[in-house]
């Protein structure tokens, strides 16, 4: 009886939870008027138009260039991330140098920094460097190990791996090179998958900061591209935002999917198991 009250609250709560989206998949098939005027969930007839029009959102513009723009800009940052912060995170966790603990310390409490106290000098360092309206300010510290997150996600996931597997590896003639590429790299890939799932996803959906340092529409990404097409037009057409909210929605949903083995043992793990 127990465990029947469970699985009905758990599926009443998943419900709830996946209501939103299922009004938003299902408001992309609607007309306009159907969207402002009804209350039912599932439409009255299936209509297309939303994705047909909202595609080109009445610009000079499509989504076709803003879906270009984006990958352009989320796929070198995502590789980017993941290629120097697993290089910062080996050096942290398997070699000692002078002032490792104080450089640690100050890359965690980096963490603490909240995004308000820094946007204002990086804007100023970025529009000195001549960076403002392009994607450099996302692409240079991501391939500078600029996410701190990411290097102590990993860091701690390497730590859980024994070092005997580095002195066997020299003893078999491997370089500290050799050793990260050919031992760590394959037995932290959880943690690699972790970081380029979270970091695709957030600079996917990332808003603010492109809208302070892309200024131009031709590089909009398809956060501002959404936004965009409420403020062209006099009257919205829900219908086709939520059309196009959808096919955003679908990038990321699915490399979740298809990666979420690897995600789940990334967050889950922080090392081999015995």
């Amino acid at each position: 009886m127990k465990k029947g009250l469970l699985y009905l609250f758990l599926i009443l709560l998943g419900w709830v939870m996946m209501y939103p989206l299922i009004w938003l998949l299902m408001g992309a098939f609607k007309t306009n008027n159907e969207i402002i005027s009804g209350t039912s969930l599932l439409p009255s007839q299936f209509s297309l138009d939303g994705f047909v029009n909202g595609w080109t959102i009445g610009s000079q513009y499509s989504f076709t260039l803003f879906f270009t723009n984006t990958f352009a800009m989320v796929i070198p940052v995502v590789l980017f991330t993941v290629f120097s912060s697993s290089i910062v995170a080996y050096g942290f966790s398997r070699f000692d140098f002078p002032m490792r603990r104080v450089l640690f310390s100050a890359m965690i409490s980096s963490m603490l920094l909240p995004n308000a106290v820094i946007i204002i000098p990086r804007y100023i360092l970025f529009n000195n460097l001549e960076w403002i309206n392009t994607y450099k300010p996302f692409t240079i510290p991501a391939l500078l190990a600029g996410y701190p997150f990411f290097i102590f996600l990993m860091v701690q996931f390497i730590r859980g791996i024994p070092r005997e597997l580095d002195e066997a590896s020299k003893i078999d003639g491997c370089n500290s090179f050799m050793i990260f590429i050919k031992i760590l790299l394959p037995l932290t890939k959880p943690a690699l998958f972790s970081a380029a799932i979270f970091q695709f996803v957030w600079t996917w959906n990332d808003f603010m900061n492109v809208l302070i340092y892309i200024s131009s529409v031709r590089k909009y990404t398809v956060a501002l591209a959404l936004r965009m097409t409420i403020d062209i037009s006099s009257g919205v057409k829900w219908n086709e935002i939520m059309a196009m909210s959808v096919l955003v929605i679908i990038p990321p949903a699915l490399l979740f999917f298809c990666a979420q083995n690897y995600f789940v043992e990334g967050v889950t793990t922080t090392g081999l198991k015995s």
